[in-house]
């Protein structure tokens, strides 16, 4: 018999407790494509938090009120002209990878008298075309947010590359701890997000605090 929606989200909750042995695990329900209705009543049965994607769906969603009750993260990549629609109405900016994006979004928020909580996206994998600020330009980065006003870095965010993404994730978290200790001025790490549908687990045994997961909770994405 097929999974309930309410079901599969106690599944991943049950999972996570499992892999992360006591720690706290942040889940964020990725809901690219996904209407409304369906994302409110994935809210009221456990979400931590509702990923978009796109600013147009995060704009009707919240219209709509589907997030009531959970954080909105967004989690895909963010235009520079789209940043004045999210900046300083979301709770967390996942996926900054430059340093004019970063100043964009600081200078939004500040102007709304916000400070806008982001992680910086590292393309862990180094895939050409892939969104995601190289491991070598990271320190380049973080060391501007201590010069940018109207935002906080409270950590990382990578997507591995799929075909092996399990060999990724203790990089990126030996990333993390390397960077807390640098101690970057408006930079902390509290946060390190990876690990989707296929993974979480694994993600979460490497380090993962916060995972994304999407088509275990939701169901494949609906193509138009």
């Amino acid at each position: 018999m097929e999974l309930t929606l309410e079901e599969r989200i106690a599944v991943v909750r049950e999972n996570i407790a499992r892999a992360a042995g006591g720690r706290q695990v942040m889940l964020v329900g990725a809901a690219k494509t996904k209407p409304a209705e369906l994302v409110a009543r994935a809210v009221r049965a456990g979400l931590d938090a509702v990923g978009e994607n796109y600013v147009q769906e995060f704009r009707d969603k919240s219209a709509a009120g589907a997030y009531d009750g959970a954080q909105v993260h967004i989690i895909g990549h963010l235009q520079q002209n789209k940043v004045k629609y999210v900046a300083g109405q979301v709770d967390l900016i996942q996926s900054v990878d430059s340093v004019p994006l970063l100043a964009a979004i600081g200078k939004r928020a500040a102007a709304l008298g916000k400070t806008q909580d982001v992680l910086v996206e590292v393309n862990i994998g180094a895939e050409a075309g892939k969104t995601g600020v190289l491991p070598q330009a990271l320190d380049e980065l973080l060391a501007s947010a201590g010069q940018t006003t109207g935002v906080r870095v409270r950590g990382l965010m990578a997507i591995p590359p799929a075909e092996d993404s399990r060999a990724y994730f203790a990089p990126m978290y030996n990333l993390f701890v390397d960077i807390a200790a640098k101690k970057y001025d408006n930079v902390c790490m509290d946060f390190l997000s990876m690990g989707m549908s296929d993974d979480y687990e694994d993600a979460i045994r490497q380090g993962a605090n916060m995972v994304r997961v999407g088509s275990f909770i939701f169901g494949p994405r609906n193509y138009i």
